[in-house]
């Protein structure tokens, strides 16, 4: 049987595309594969060195400098050379870009909490003169809600607009969430692998040396105790809640599995049959007898080995015959990778 042949896209972030290659392993007898460095000065001689069917991104979400790069890369090898790419090339423009986010939202009108992005100083000083408080303050790389603050004041509004416009940056965590726990579990993991601490050091200072400035991105304040995390890779479907913690849902890693409503899946599955979104997960709010996007990532963390437990037992929802079916199974292992590498072995093989 002839093999796929596949290239894996790394990103500046080191060992980021190893659930790619490790998924690729898993079905060695069925993919051929090799992997490229998007960040690197001869991506493109790289890539066409060889015959390839699909090319598989790992956007990387840490500065806005790397961030355009690969964005830009994706652009030419999608549009300009007509590769096919995993996920698709809007899937990763719209990842970790909360600003191009809310304008492909509103300019779609699929339903979301009210935003604005000002990049004149005056226009957010006069936004916040008469806004209702509290708002949310989102910069538009961070993922984990690094990036993301509750606005309570005018003052405090004020003072977040003079650091972005004039100062260092917009504030954003740049060190560990603490917010996720399991402070000591983490501690000891670095105990027992010294070598990684530098990387992750590295990290931080890097994205302490990349804080936005000169614009803002502001958003309505939604009331809730959860939003609703519903992932679709390929034709499976899960759903579970993100708890809050303090003042927001994401970064806590609090979940509750509960029976999640057909209509909610109704939802995503509406937005990601129109955009052709095969590896995507939606956060969403649940308010007012509507549902709302807050985020939408193509590539996406998983804390447990599960993505959706109904009635305590592990599986996914498919759609068959208009209606939604569960199917117990481990799913989601390995983060989904093994489940997104399925779905495009189905999918060529159709052809």
């Amino acid at each position: 049987m002839k093999k796929l042949k596949v290239i894996i896209l790394h990103n500046e972030i080191e060992n980021d595309h190893i659930p790619w290659v490790n998924a690729c392993e898993n079905y060695r007898d069925e993919i051929e594969y090799r992997v490229v460095d998007l960040t690197s000065s001869n991506w493109l001689e790289e890539i066409q060195a060889g015959s390839v069917d699909v090319l598989l991104a790992k956007p990387g979400g840490m500065t806005a400098q790397f961030k355009q790069l690969y964005d830009e890369r994706i652009f030419i090898l999608a549009y300009i050379l007509g590769y096919e790419i995993f996920p698709s090339p809007l899937e990763i423009f719209i990842y970790e870009n909360k600003r191009f986010l809310a304008y492909w939202l509103k300019a779609n009108n699929i339903s979301h909490p009210q935003t604005y992005v000002f990049y004149n100083r005056e226009e957010a000083v006069n936004f916040i003169k008469t806004a209702s408080y509290p708002f949310v303050a989102k910069t538009n790389i961070g993922a984990s809600g690094s990036g993301v603050q509750i606005i309570k004041t005018e003052k405090d509004a004020l003072k977040y607009v003079e650091a972005t416009f004039s100062g260092k940056g917009a504030p954003q965590r740049t060190g560990p969430n603490l917010a996720k726990g399991e402070i000591f579990k983490r501690g000891f993991h670095y105990i027992i692998h010294p070598s990684e601490i530098g990387g992750r050091l590295n990290i931080y200072k890097t994205i302490a040396g990349n804080l936005q400035k000169g614009f803002v991105i502001f958003q309505e304040y939604i009331p809730h105790d959860f939003e609703w995390r519903v992932v679709r890779i390929g034709d499976s479907f899960f759903a579970h809640k993100k708890l809050k913690k303090g003042d927001k849902a994401s970064g806590s890693l609090l979940k509750l599995y509960d029976n999640p409503p057909f209509e909610l899946f109704d939802f995503v599955k509406e937005i990601t049959d129109r955009y052709g979104f095969y590896s995507q997960a939606i956060d969403i709010f649940e308010y007012k007898g509507k549902y709302l996007v807050n985020e939408m990532q193509c590539i996406f963390g998983q804390s447990d080995p599960y993505q959706m437990l109904v009635n305590k037992k592990p599986g996914r929802y498919c759609y068959y015959n208009n209606e939604w079916i569960f199917e117990e199974g481990d799913f989601a292992r390995d983060a989904c990778y093994n489940l997104r590498v399925d779905f495009i072995l189905n999918s060529f093989n159709s052809f």
